[in-house]
Formats: C-alpha cells, sequence, structure tokens
C-alpha cells in the first residue's frame, strides 16, 4: 500500500470482477448485478453484498461526477478493501453533483473494520477516476483485458 503509485487500482481490482460492457438499466439494476459480480468473485452471498451497498447508498448517493459513480459497502468477513467495475453501455442516473448519468462503475467492498483503510481506498478510487485521461481510455475499451490493462497496470495479465 505504502508509496503506491495513484495510477492504479491494481491491488484492490478484482480481476473476475471486471465487466467492459454492461447492458443494465438504471441505478437499481445496476447495484444488483454488480453487487452480484462482486459477490461471484469473493464467494459470498449476492444479497448479503446487495443489501450492505442499498444501505450505504440510502444514505447519500455514491455518484462522484464526470459520468463515475462509487457505489460501496462494509463487508464483515471481508480481509482487505476490493473493488469491481463495470462499464455501462447506457449510463444510469447516481445522482451525481454535476446531474451527469453514471457508465463507470467501481464498487469498493472493505471489512467492518477497516476505518482509515476504507476511506483511503475510497480516496483512491476517486484519484484514479478523476483523471480524463483514465476515464476516456475506460470508455474505449471494449474487454475485461483492456479494462484490467487501464486500472492496474502493473498488474501482469495473465494469459491462461
Amino acid at each position: 500500500m505504502n508509496g503506491h503509485v495513484i495510477t492504479s487500482l491494481g491491488d484492490l481490482l478484482l480481476p473476475t470482477a471486471v465487466v467492459a460492457r454492461a447492458r443494465w438499466k438504471g441505478r437499481k439494476q445496476v447495484l444488483a448485478e454488480m453487487s452480484g459480480v462482486m459477490a461471484t468473485a469473493l464467494g459470498l452471498s449476492a444479497r448479503e453484498v446487495h443489501e450492505a451497498v442499498q444501505e450505504r447508498e440510502r444514505l447519500g448517493s455514491t455518484g462522484v461526477g464526470e459520468g463515475v459513480a462509487i457505489p460501496h459497502a462494509r463487508i464483515e468477513t471481508l480481509s482487505r478493501p476490493v473493488g469491481g467495475f463495470a462499464r455501462l453501455i447506457d449510463a444510469a442516473d447516481f445522482e451525481a453533483i454535476d446531474e451527469r448519468p453514471a457508465d463507470l462503475i467501481f464498487m469498493l467492498l472493505a471489512p467492518t473494520d477497516a476505518g482509515a483503510d476504507h476511506l483511503r481506498a475510497l480516496a483512491r478510487a476517486a484519484r484514479v477516476f478523476r483523471q480524463e485521461r483514465i476515464r476516456s481510455a475506460l470508455r474505449q475499451a471494449q474487454t475485461e483485458d483492456a479494462v484490467l490493462a487501464i486500472l492496474s497496470p502493473d498488474r501482469t495479465i495473465n494469459a491462461a
């Protein structure tokens, strides 16, 4: 974690929780489907993840502007913060300050007792997605591998 360059979410991003072209419609479906993707990658119950994410979403929208949303939640059984990513074919309304619907979704899950780690991971995701070149590259990415290369360039892509 320390001395890590902010251009990467490599240590957070679960390679199996990346969807390059999601055909989900609306915030409700996006949160449900993304929770399912994360749950599958982590071997958790989709309902548990979805309920935690929805609970957080009720406190206030997670749309951060520029077409980006970072829904997040705390899950007791996790040992470290982890993330998943989806690019939506049709942007969904996440009630962002700039009123732009979100097509880039980064879901962050952290252990219940993660405290500062959770906030650090959230801040890092926000910094990565604040970069125009990263957003624009993600909008052009057609495959999961392309997304992984953008969000975690320091990871060796396993061809197997």
